[in-house]
């Protein structure tokens, strides 16, 4: 990544690990960036109330340079990048405003996901769960609807699939695992303990790991393959709003991978599946 190029959403994106005091640089920057261009270091100091060497450090993690090169490439960010929006939300937002941002914010994060995930990748899973002998998917808390879901899709494509989101369940399901089967634990943050600790007891049985998780976190260290989505929502206060769209949109990416492996001849079990609910529902009513 070039230094100049949308300084802004490198700073949206490295927000949940800053410290505390480059964090409040960061938030003072995010809510007036027209501003901070205009400004000394001493007054961005004094807006964030932190020190001048605080601000310089913050800025050299970003761009390897100190306040006035920062400042460069902020002007070039507004300039030539997306228009920016505040997408934090706010205790005094309005439905309205609240609405709009998460909107917002999930476009923004299914863009970034889109340019970041390396197709290679994308395709060696695909190839793992379509060989897999059975597969597995893991998660917890707020990743643990995204696992039923993926449940949901995979069970279709006539192949032994399960999800769990029941920590001993899962550590128990690990151990049990062979190699050719596939294990895809899903974590928005990648510190999760039980899933790290899980993740690890199924690639020591023998199963390829495939993780759905922010890029370099402990997680990763225990899988055969990542696909990298990076955390971009403070979860402290908020479960993951707009990036759970991401991962159910790779969710549903990976199955259509598998599905289009086995060949139009499948096309006919598809069909029967539909055909099996068709009862269960009142015949669509013609508009007039």
């Amino acid at each position: 990544m070039n230094k100049h190029e949308d300084i802004i959403r490198k700073i949206q994106e490295r927000l949940s690990t800053l410290s505390k005091s480059e964090r409040k640089v960061a938030e003072a920057i995010l809510a007036d960036p027209k501003t901070t261009i205009h400004s000394s270091i001493a007054k961005l100091a004094a807006r964030a109330e932190v020190s001048e060497p605080t601000v310089n450090r913050f800025c050299r993690s970003l761009i390897g340079s100190g306040f006035p090169d920062f400042k460069v490439s902020l002007a070039q960010s507004l300039a030539t990048g997306t228009p920016y929006v505040n997408l934090n939300v706010e205790p005094d937002d309005a439905p309205g405003a609240v609405t709009a941002k998460i909107f917002e914010a999930a476009k923004s994060n299914l863009t970034r996901a889109q340019e970041i995930l390396p197709e290679a990748l994308i395709s060696r899973a695909v190839d793992v769960l379509a060989q897999a002998r059975r597969i597995e998917f893991y998660g917890l808390g707020a990743s643990g609807p995204v696992a039923k879901d993926a449940h949901h899709k995979f069970f279709r494509l006539n192949m032994p699939v399960v999800a769990y989101t029941d920590i001993l369940v899962q550590r128990m399901a690990a151990a049990g695992t062979h190699p050719g089967d596939a294990v895809v634990v899903i974590s928005y943050t990648g510190r999760t303990l039980p899933l790290i600790e899980t993740a690890r007891v199924a690639r020591e049985a023998g199963a390829s790991v495939i993780g759905i998780t922010n890029p370099g976190s402990p997680l990763t260290e225990h899988c055969s393959i990542v696909l990298p989505i990076e955390e971009t929502e403070d979860t402290d206060i908020y479960t993951p709003m707009s990036s759970r769209i991401v991962y159910l949109t790779l969710i549903d990416a990976l199955a259509t991978g598998v599905l289009l492996k086995r060949g139009p001849e499948f096309n006919a079990h598809l069909k029967k599946l539909k055909l099996s609910v068709q009862d269960t529902r009142l015949p669509k009513v013609e508009k007039k």
